[in-house]
């Protein structure tokens, strides 16, 4: 087993969590709990397959990720019958599903050969598309358009540094293991702090002259 498909199978683990924690905040089902978890945890991976013209996309050839997912998704639930998880859990577990996903992204891209400004967009889609489809599958707005917050950003600065490791020969897994800790770091940093991005705003009252 690859590293990337190491790194897969613990994103896809991670953001059924996250999946699992979004449905139940809207009191979903257990056949909720389940499709919130799948959408989360294949939807980045899914997109990515399909813009570099993978085939089969990679849950297909290999279903178990599916089965990692329903797992991951139930054993949630369990959990949280026993253990009231804490109020930013789910954006703990979204944090670290970014920091593994985008790398993981990042590595597929860079094997096949794609240039580097590639390889950090297919990172930075493997990483916050399937967070967008379970935001928009609960009615949220998706982390990634809220206002001045730090997610794409993160992981492109992880994806980024990523590639800089390999470039300056450091030996695998460093350059892996840094640029997940950068991503994660700098999500959580953000989340801890609420750090935000400048925002960018036309006062209609006071038109520009």
């Amino acid at each position: 087993m690859t590293l990337s498909q190491i790194l897969d199978l613990i994103g896809v683990g991670v953001f059924a969590v996250s999946g699992a924690l979004a449905a139940g905040r809207k009191s979903l089902d257990l056949m909720g709990v389940v499709v919130i978890a799948i959408a989360a945890s294949i939807g980045g991976g899914t997109l990515r397959d399909l813009l570099l013209n993978r085939h089969p996309v990679f849950w297909i050839a290999s279903p178990s990720y599916l089965i990692v997912i329903v797992v991951c998704a139930l054993l949630t639930v369990a959990w949280t019958r026993w253990f009231r998880p804490p109020n930013q859990s789910l954006q703990y577990a979204d944090a670290l599903g970014l920091a593994f996903f985008t790398i993981s992204g990042a590595q597929i891209a860079e094997t096949l050969n794609f240039a580097p400004i590639i390889v950090i967009v297919m990172g930075t889609i493997t990483g916050v598309v399937g967070g967008v489809l379970r935001d928009i599958l609960c009615a949220e707005i998706p982390m990634i358009l809220r206002r001045g917050n730090i997610y794409a950003t993160a992981a492109i600065a992880g994806a980024a540094f990523y590639l800089a490791m390999n470039v300056v020969g450091l030996p695998r897994p460093l350059p892996s293991l840094l640029g997940m800790s950068m991503i994660a770091g700098l999500r959580l940093a953000a989340i801890r702090w609420n750090l935000q991005l400048p925002v960018f705003s036309l006062d209609r009252d006071n038109p520009p002259r």
